[in-house]
């Protein structure tokens, strides 16, 4: 047989297929019909049937599919070791049910080595004496071409439709804020893309709507883990639903402020979604949410429209880069603008223990204002939701001042850290809306709390040495270079420990290490409040000095000379450089540091245990 020749004319025909169905809108499936068409009559091939490539997984090619009718699926990780180093083979477990010949399964990809998908046929004779010949990787890639156009032909084709059918639904929601037309506008467009799968619409139960559109309100209780968590997290969710035979894809239909519901899409138990159809989903669902939180919003806008702006004005506000403690009084401001309430507390709480924060009325700091902390502090050890009591005097025998309280957790994930009181004299005073604008401002605003202390901790981690607990060298450069911006003068000092090699190498360097903290503490006490002690590198430290004359800090230095032999064990000795900046000089830092570095040197070089100052006339 010429196999040049049969290929030929295998080419022609293959070419005549990629005319006919390359750009025409025919289902995907025809293409095949006429391909099997040309494995006959080349291969003698009875059956043939092809796979497409999709997340991994090869989905059989098919005319039509319903619920009750599963689909062939096969995983990549299932198959790989057959095509090792080559593009076909028999694999014995696919369609085993229905096998009744010898099979061989064709493995396609494009020019950069990427899987289009799976070609399966009989193991005929010719196709066995085929594949021995040099032209079968040809023929292969023959078959790839024309897998990889018709595979681009369905998706453009597909796309633009999908798309097409959004671009009018998302029309259709800009121009309307009916409920009952977004409603029908999404169920539309899902039945529209996939006519065979069921959809359910699942509204949360936090709106006063009427809508003639078939609709299930949420309910946690009812719902399956899986579209409970997707309502909950706002992330799309796959779930097998083996007793009703169908698989469940849950759409979070959300917008900008919350979720709204689930978009439901129900499939066969073993049907798998590509990555397309899931963003076309997605994306629907989206913008049906955004649809439906316009259309909320523009009901509720002479309520909400102020409560908005707070939320906005206060998210934005702990965004920026503030400290723990303006984060609060602000959190205090907006508390006390936005609801009147007679005292307002916050507490934080560490390892059990309660701190009130400055920012907090001092109402909270007598006996009674005690007790309102203590009881909201119980109350969250049991449950960790807010408190909205309208009536203190109804839950307690004692005959409070302050009847109406709101309580807010402030979280980090799921720890209580903190906690948020308001009071009023009156009782009733906070409506139930106040209550839950309340809760959602704190709850923005907890993990701006916690990211603020987080930072803080990071930035002590950075700023300090982690032996000595001495600033790091970085934190004294910028220290040192901002005083010379801002100050008239400054002392700095060089320190280093005397012959700290030779207590290593005789010691071992656990005392070493020992010897460099002893000395951190006695530098903490000698100059706590009068300047800052840092770890300039290895057994080197450094103090500086802001508005201090060189007298004084020659006094410190003689002290730190005296006492630092007697509070190391073993005991050691320093040598000591000091440098002074006056603002009518010429200096900079760099020539700062060099000067006390320079008086260092000459201190040991005259005997260690001592200190020298630098005098530009004497170096």
């Amino acid at each position: 047989m010429d196999n040049q020749i049969d290929l030929t004319k295998f080419k022609g025909k293959v070419f005549d297929i990629w005319t006919e169905f390359a750009f025409s809108h025919e289902s995907s499936a025809k293409w095949f019909e006429d391909f099997k068409i040309l494995l006959a009559e080349f291969f003698d091939v009875k059956y043939a049937g092809y796979y497409i490539q999709d997340a991994h997984t090869f989905i059989q090619l098919k005319w039509n599919h319903s619920l009750t009718k599963k689909r062939e699926a096969i995983r990549w990780h299932e198959i790989e070791g057959f095509f090792y180093e080559k593009d076909f083979a028999e694999i014995p477990f696919i369609r085993k049910e229905e096998k009744l010949n010898r099979e061989v399964s064709i493995l396609l990809r494009d020019e950069e080595n990427v899987i289009l998908g799976m070609l399966m046929m009989d193991l005929t004779e010719k196709w066995e004496r085929f594949s021995q010949t040099p032209d079968v990787n040809e023929f292969i890639a023959i078959v790839s071409k024309l897998i990889k156009v018709i595979r681009k032909s369905v998706y453009l084709t597909q796309q633009e439709h999908q798309y097409r059918n959004l671009f009018n639904v998302t029309k259709m929601f800009h121009s309307t804020l009916e409920i009952d037309q977004i409603l029908q506008g999404t169920l539309f467009a899902i039945h529209d893309a996939f006519p065979d799968f069921g959809t359910t619409l699942i509204l949360s139960n936090d709106q006063d709507r009427k809508t003639s559109v078939p609709y299930k309100l949420f309910d946690y209780t009812a719902e399956r883990p899986a579209t409970v968590e997707a309502y909950v997290s706002g992330e799309i969710t796959s779930d097998l639903v083996e007793d009703l035979e169908m698989r469940q894809l849950n759409v979070p239909i959300k917008g900008k402020q919350g979720n709204y519901g689930i978009l439901q899409v129900s499939t066969p138990l073993d049907y798998l979604f590509s990555y397309r159809q899931k963003e076309f989903i997605t994306m629907l669902a989206a913008t049906a949410g955004n649809a439906l939180e316009n259309a909320k919003l523009f009901i509720q806008s002479h309520r909400l429209v102020g409560d908005l702006q707070l939320i906005n004005e206060t998210t934005h506000k702990l965004n920026m880069n503030l400290s723990q403690g303006e984060m609060v009084i602000f959190l205090r401001n907006q508390l006390m603008k936005s609801f009147q309430p007679e005292h307002v507390c916050f507490v934080f709480i560490e390892d059990e223990e309660y701190s009130i924060n400055a920012a907090s009325s001092d109402y909270f700091y007598t006996i009674e204002g005690q007790m309102y902390i203590q009881h909201v502090g119980n109350q969250f050890k049991k449950m960790k939701d807010s408190l909205f009591i309208a009536d203190f005097n109804r839950i307690s025998n004692a005959n409070v001042a302050y009847r109406s309280l709101v309580a807010i957790p402030l979280r980090e994930q799921d720890t209580i850290t903190g906690f948020s009181i308001v009071l009023h004299s009156e009782p009733y005073y906070f409506s139930f809306d106040s209550f839950k604008l309340m809760q959602s401002l704190i709850q923005h605003s907890s993990l701006a709390l916690s990211n603020s202390a987080l930072r803080h901790k990071l930035q002590e981690m950075v700023d300090r040495d982690h032996l000595t607990n001495l600033y790091a060298r970085s934190y004294l450069d910028r220290y040192v270079e901002e005083s010379m911006e801002k100050d008239t003068s400054g002392t700095f000092v060089l320190m280093d420990i005397d012959n700290f090699k030779q207590i290593n190498d005789t010691h071992g360097h656990q005392i070493g290490d020992s010897i460099l903290r002893q000395i951190a503490t006695v530098i903490e006490k000698q100059v706590e409040k009068l300047g800052i002690g840092a770890r300039w590198g290895g057994e080197e430290l450094a103090l500086y000095f802001s508005e201090m004359t060189l007298e004084e800090g020659k006094k410190i230095c003689k002290s730190l000379l005296e006492i630092i032999p007697i509070y190391t064990n073993p005991s050691v000795t320093v040598s000591i450089g000091v440098s002074l900046w006056c603002e009518d000089g010429e200096m900079n830092f760099h020539n700062l540091f060099h000067h006390a570095d320079t008086a260092l040197y000459e201190a040991k070089n005259n005997g260690k245990n001592q200190l020298c100052v630098y005098k530009a006339d004497h170096f």
